[in-house]
């Protein structure tokens, strides 16, 4: 068993002998994707229990985050629980939530949005390898946004409109809610692949965050926060709103 409720930047949530839930921060990668030594999820768990991995047990993302969306991680640690939670995954028993700031304030308060999704490369030129967009050759996608409050920020150059959603995805598709929320006319704050300008995400891999991107997305990073994780009849986990995404729905830029 892991020692510890917190270790390196990420929060044991809830721990038995088959799985760990954590409560993942913005900007740690789940899973190395560059021979570069970054820290990740994924290699930091494997150091907490490598006592379990060296008496046969294992570290299996369940559900895979992007890097700047915060929240509940699902590990199994046993094989066993890997098969059982990828049945409940399959079944479409394990439900997820999230919560995302976007821009504007929608003019209905529920809406489904069925759309399928491709990487975009395989249809058009994109810039960016993995970004997705909407197309009848996809994968099915369907994502449930709930509006759970409006407010207002104010700015230099004036009021801004801004929405707190609850977004519930019915299939797990690459940048899903990303995609979606861009779709209906409501992109995530922060978010620089489906926001203002595709351009942002390619200025920010040469340049870091500057003062002029911060101008442009108001956040560092998209602000999509994986805030429920439950097996349906079973058990739940819930993460609050962390303090950057908090802040901003309350304070001014």
């Amino acid at each position: 068993m892991l020692s510890s409720t917190t270790s390196l930047h990420f929060t044991i949530i809830d721990e038995t002998d088959d799985y760990v839930v954590v409560d993942k921060p913005a900007f740690l990668l789940v899973h190395p994707t560059k021979p570069n030594g970054a820290p990740t999820l994924w290699k930091q768990l494997r150091e907490l229990l490598a006592f379990e991995i060296a008496s046969g047990g294992q570290v299996s993302i369940v559900n895979r985050l992007d890097r700047e969306t915060s929240g509940l991680v699902l590990v199994a640690k046993t094989s066993a629980a890997a098969r059982k939670f990828g049945m409940l995954m399959q079944q479409r028993r394990l439900r997820k939530e999230y919560l995302a700031i976007v821009s504007g304030w929608p003019d209905w308060e529920t809406k489904l949005v069925d759309a399928p999704l491709d990487r975009q490369g395989k249809h058009e030129k994109s810039e960016i390898w993995l970004k997705q967009m909407i197309h009848p050759a996809g994968a099915p996608a369907r994502t449930e946004f709930r509006v759970k409050w409006r407010f207002i920020k104010s700015r230099s150059c004036g009021e801004n409109k801004f929405s707190l959603i609850r977004a519930v995805p019915h299939t797990g598709r690459t940048h899903q809610i990303r995609v979606h929320a861009a779709l209906i006319g409501y992109p995530i704050v922060g978010d620089k692949i489906y926001g203002p300008d595709e351009q942002l995400y390619l200025r920010f891999i040469q340049t870091g965050w500057t003062p002029e991107l911060e101008r442009q997305l108001l956040l560092p990073r998209h602000a999509l926060h994986a805030t429920q994780l439950a097996i349906d009849g079973e058990i739940e986990w819930e993460s609050p709103l962390p303090a950057d995404l908090a802040e901003f729905c309350s304070g001014g830029l």
